[in-house]
């Protein structure tokens, strides 16, 4: 099989290729520039799986970055194991055929436990003391300590969080180059998040995004000119694009305004109890799934949905089945935001009474992705000092709560997840030969990595 090389430049579209970009621009002159007809949801995770297994979220059960764990009673965000995707990998039948095949999967998604060659994903140390110390978790685990050794710990908080930007990305390019010096595999998958943090940030405002278009064109290069020095096939695609939004939609909140939230109130703030809730959403981006836990609700909650602003569209059985999204998984209704609005995961009604998880980043706590926790509270004159003393406390050994990151959801202004967005917006794919159609299904990025590795 030849040498593939697939780099995942995350929220990359049309409409952001241009002066900020040289050096992908005079790329694709080169090459052959397509896009890829956005999915549902257009998240990460669910995109990944279907791009490496060529399956819909129905078949390989990736719905989203989280969703209600009905027999845990709990909401899950961000888990790792490759257990939870439900379908086969284009590496594992690419072993069948060729069984010297070897994939290292560079940070892309569901990392942990997978049947890869060689893999490395974030994974912090928790302490005990509820520290947070950076880390990554790689496969197999001596590449971990080598790459750490080599080229430091990984920048776990530029990875996410106020401080995220391009050192994070640089990381992963740079430890993808080492991988494959070490291990000279097939396929590799490199996932750059680095556009994401900026896009959801301030939109396509190319006054405060052109320096980080400018650093992520840099990376491409330095990759592009490592790989093809190795006589690679190389192919670039992003996820989805990020469009201009200005209108957070509070869904729990309604819910709750409606009776049909359950709270548990520790040490005067107030706990989601999803397992409790007569209705709920698990809130991602710009797709909201709405699990419904009392039956005899289903007609009212239906309709207090297609009456909130800012929600596009209302899937049922049929609509999810429609979007191939009829899995377990899924919620009872999954709710899509118009173009200019996007779902919180908030369900307080009062900001004093907000969990203290709210105002720190913490992925795997929140009922929902939180995109402010990319804000420190710009309300708050003297946050950089709070946070300079808070890490000062962690150098110590003392316990801290970095209780930085504002409540104001109207910060973000760019989201993505929805379907309809327009074509300068839609996922590119740039290629070394041409697909012979203008744009594809998601479904079919596995078969042109497969052709690409195998020349069939």
């Amino acid at each position: 099989m030849r040498k593939t090389v697939v780099i995942d430049v995350v929220g990359l579209s049309p409409s952001l290729i241009g002066k900020h970009t040289p050096f992908l621009e005079q790329y694709i002159r080169k090459n052959h520039l397509n896009t890829i007809k956005p999915m549902l949801p257009a998240v990460t995770t669910a995109v990944q799986s279907t791009y490496v297994t060529g399956k819909w979220p129905a078949d390989h059960g990736i719905v989203g970055n989280g969703w209600y764990d009905h027999e845990d009673a709990e909401i899950k965000f961000w888990k790792q194991s490759n257990h939870l995707v439900q379908s086969e990998k284009i590496w594992d039948r690419a072993r069948r055929l060729e069984p010297s095949f070897t994939v290292s999967k560079m940070f892309w998604w569901y990392n942990m436990y997978s049947s890869a060659d060689y893999s490395v994903t974030p994974r912090p140390q928790y302490l005990s003391d509820g520290r947070k110390a950076p880390d990554c978790y790689a496969h197999p685990a001596s590449l971990r300590d080598h790459l750490q050794a080599k080229l430091g710990t990984f920048p776990l908080f530029q990875f996410w969080g106020p401080g995220a930007n391009i050192k994070s990305t640089q990381w992963i390019a740079d430890a993808s180059i080492e991988t494959d010096r070490l291990y000279d595999p097939t396929l590799t998958l490199i996932y750059l998040p680095h556009l994401d943090y900026c896009l959801q940030k301030f939109g396509n405002d190319f006054d405060k995004i052109g320096k980080e278009l400018g650093e992520i064109d840099g990376v491409c290069k330095q990759l592009v000119e490592y790989y093809e020095s190795k006589g690679a096939k190389l192919i670039f695609l992003s996820e989805y694009g990020i469009t201009n939004v200005k209108q957070p939609v509070h869904i729990n909140r309604i819910l709750r305004e409606e009776g049909l939230i359950a709270v548990r109130e520790e040490r005067g703030t107030e706990l989601l109890d999803a397992a409790a809730s007569k209705a709920f959403a698990v809130s991602d981006h710009q797709v909201a799934h709405v699990y419904v836990n009392d039956a005899s609700v289903c007609k009212k909650v239906r309709a207090i949905l297609e009456s909130v602003p800012g929600v596009d569209k209302v899937l049922d059985r049929d609509g999810k089945r429609q979007h191939h999204l009829h899995h377990g998984r899924a919620g009872d209704f999954v709710l899509v935001a118009d173009q200019q609005s996007w779902f919180t995961y908030y369900y307080w009604l009062d900001d004093n009474r907000a969990p203290d998880f709210a105002r720190i980043v913490d992925i795997h706590r929140k009922p929902g992705y939180d995109p402010v926790e990319m804000f420190m509270n710009p309300a708050d004159p003297f946050v950089k000092l709070k946070a300079g003393f808070k890490l000062l406390k962690k150098k110590l050994g003392f316990r801290y709560l970095m209780n930085v990151i504002p409540l104001d959801a109207t910060l973000i202004k760019g989201s993505h997840g929805s379907v309809d967005t327009p074509a300068q917006f839609h996922p590119i794919l740039v290629t070394p030969e041409s697909t012979g159609d203008s744009e594809i299904a998601a479904t079919e990025v596995y078969n042109l990595i497969w052709k690409t590795m195998t020349g069939e």
